[in-house]
């Protein structure tokens, strides 16, 4: 095993961002892989940065963004509403003083007009081969992801939320995993920092939910202590229904329940999808010794809704237009388990990776399938 580098810490990769210097990020998985980004501060990108992500990291050049930006320069999302998909804008180009739009010149020159201060939706045009990617609002403390891990170092470092980045790809084209990651480092002198260090320095600082309300509550199945919550990045309410004395150092059974009117209401699942119902979820919790079951609600628009009717009826279910991704409820509901104390987790959910949960303090010990 190669002689691992100590991890820098946040403070130490904001220094490094702050002065345009290139770093490995480490993204940390509950399943205990780790996959990694080269990045750096976009307002400080050069052709030799994009030319080292090209051929020594070897992955797709991105650019991250804030949705504010996204918006600001007129560049919607390539495919609405899908999951955890990345949520990829159009592909840009600088709309003057380029010549192919490939070249590593070409490319640093879209990432500047991009994000300098007095860019406008005309200083670019589409297709191009720079890979806009929107971070989600909040940040790592929403998605843990990789353009809102590069986006929150910028702007700690006093910078705009914006940077270049791509994943590093082993000699057969694979993602790099682990050591290789570690060797990758070394050879090429980047400082190695890990998300959920990132998630975990943010948490110590701000939050982006509030506890606003609690009390105790007689459910169907029992009494439970209620947590409200509020979303600061965009203004919904959130409940946490608890059982028992929660321990950081015990298991807690834990549900993260995103709702949804057919589901939730009527009952109905597709037939090939077994899902955790809420009152199933909430009759668990209930029974359990220690347990939380989380409710992120989410506005569902009417195209979202006949999306749903469309797939129960088994008709090809017309795309529709969504709000952010729901992969952004896996934030909100570390969050507010973070702050209940919960430690282990009895994960009821699809066996599934979540991104940097060791951040908030969390660790899956086991998935729970619905029944």
């Amino acid at each position: 095993m190669t002689d691992q580098p100590p991890f820098d810490t946040p403070e130490a990769l904001i220094s490094q961002m702050r002065f345009g210097r290139m770093l490995l990020l480490l993204i940390d998985n509950s399943d205990g892989e780790t996959t990694g980004i080269v990045t750096l501060a976009a307002e400080l990108c050069a052709p030799e940065h994009i030319t080292f992500m090209a051929r020594q990291a070897r992955g797709l050049v991105c650019l991250g963004l804030s949705r504010e930006r996204c918006e600001h320069l007129h560049l919607p999302l390539m495919v609405e509403g899908k999951g955890e998909a990345e949520p990829f804008t159009l592909s840009i180009e600088a709309a003057e003083g380029i010549e192919t739009g490939i070249s590593a010149a070409d490319r640093a020159r879209t990432v500047r007009v991009a994000v300098a201060q007095d860019a406008r939706p005309s200083d670019l045009v589409q297709p191009g081969h720079i890979f806009p990617i929107a971070a989600a609002d909040g940040g790592v403390l929403t998605r843990a992801d990789k353009s809102e891990a590069c986006t929150d170092l910028a702007a700690l470092a006093g910078l705009l939320p914006a940077a270049v980045f791509t994943e590093v790809l082993d000699n057969q084209g694979n993602l790099a995993r682990g050591d290789t990651l570690l060797t990758f480092a070394q050879e090429h002198g980047l400082p190695v920092g890990r998300v959920s260090d990132l998630v975990t320095y943010r948490l110590a600082n701000e939050r982006t939910i509030e506890r606003i309300r609690q009390g105790r509550i007689q459910t169907a199945h029992g009494e439970l202590d209620l947590k409200v919550y509020r979303d600061a990045t965009k203004g919904t309410l959130h409940l946490a229904l608890v059982k028992g004395q929660i321990d950081a150092e015990q298991p807690s059974l834990v549900r993260v329940h995103v709702t949804s009117v057919f589901r939730d209401l009527v009952g109905t699942t597709l037939a090939d999808q077994r899902s955790w119902r809420f009152d199933n979820s909430l009759k668990a919790v209930c029974e359990a010794e220690r347990a939380v079951l989380v409710l992120i609600t989410r506005p569902e628009t009417t195209d979202e809704l006949l999306s749903g009717v469309d797939r129960l009826l088994g008709r090809q279910p017309q795309e529709a237009t969504s709000s952010p991704d729901s992969y952004a409820s896996i934030g909100l509901g570390a969050q507010i388990l973070n702050d209940l104390g919960v430690g282990k987790i009895h994960l009821m959910g699809a066996p599934l990776k979540y991104n940097a949960l060791a951040g908030f303090g969390l660790e899956v010990c086991d998935f729970v399938a619905a029944h």
